[in-house]
């Protein structure tokens, strides 16, 4: 009985370190995520902005051709994979995975992996690697979001692939955030009435050209779509941790409980035993 006493109370000391550490580590994802909300936010007009300028003069000028507006057979797929740097964030990494697995099902395809999580999955020979000089999601600024969109235009450009598409995770709330696809290029013209009357009512001439403008404009548009997309993921990798944190410090709180009853149990029934043992003593 007093090797099980020992033992519980080791297993309740180690349960309570992995407490403290666990409550720790929601305590610093709910504070950087309130930071990742707001850059989140601050990164979106910018991008609605590229997206509405582009959409005008595609609009205005229907017969312009753009290299990135063009369609061709779809021989080759280029994801750019955002995940995470780290693990216990529950399933955040995982659905990313799995989205991008299932769409790029029968196709021939290559891997932009964004993020420590992402490398590692897709160094073992899983998929084709267009580059892999972007290992810290959490890092990334806008110039490297630049570099990323130019190099990755620039291999379109050239036919290494015909078409580019982002897999990360949008932010909903807190307690719910979404695995997601985007379609980045070819880029999509609106083809709606109301986009080319908007367009229409604020006639813009464009030097050199309409064509040039557009061209020039797409490269910051998609580091605009990229930073977004980083921007979304890091925000959702921190309230997915700080929610798997929080069950594992409620989980361990309730081991504890459990643990700490059986303790007393056995606590109580060794001082029972002694007592049963003087009382027979005396008698005898």
């Amino acid at each position: 009985m007093a090797g099980s006493m020992k033992a519980l109370k080791s297993r309740m000391k180690s349960i309570e370190s992995t407490r403290q550490i666990t409550r720790a580590m929601e305590l610093v994802a709910s504070s950087r995520l309130r930071r990742a909300r707001e850059r989140r936010d601050n990164a979106r007009p910018h991008f609605e902005v590229l997206y509405d300028t582009l959409q005008d003069i595609a609009a205005v000028n229907t017969e312009f051709r753009s290299r990135y507006l063009a369609r061709r057979e779809i021989k080759k797929t280029c994801y750019v994979v955002i995940v995470g740097d780290r693990g216990l964030a529950g399933g955040y990494n995982h659905n990313v995975f799995k989205l991008m697995e299932e769409d790029a099902q029968g196709k021939e395809y290559c891997v932009l992996p964004v993020g420590r999580k992402s490398i590692e999955h897709y160094g073992h020979g899983k998929a084709e690697i267009f580059s892999d000089a972007f290992p810290t999601v959490a890092d990334l600024s806008v110039s490297d979001c630049f570099e990323m969109a130019r190099l990755i235009c620039d291999a379109y450009l050239e036919g290494r692939f015909d078409e580019i598409k982002m897999v990360y995770t949008e932010f909903k709330s807190i307690l719910t955030q979404e695995a997601t696809l985007m379609e980045v290029l070819p880029f999509h013209r609106e083809k709606t009435e109301e986009r080319r009357q908007s367009a229409r009512k604020h006639i813009i001439l464009y030097e050199p050209s309409s064509e040039e403008v557009f061209d020039a404009i797409i490269p910051e548009y998609i580091a605009g779509i990229l930073y977004g997309g980083i921007c979304e993921s890091v925000a959702s990798e921190l309230a997915a941790r700080r929610t798997a944190m929080n069950a594992a410090t409620k989980n361990a709180g309730e081991m504890l409980d459990k643990l700490n009853l059986s303790y007393n149990q056995l606590r109580q029934a060794a001082i029972t035993q002694e007592i049963t043992e003087i009382i027979a003593g005396s008698e005898a």
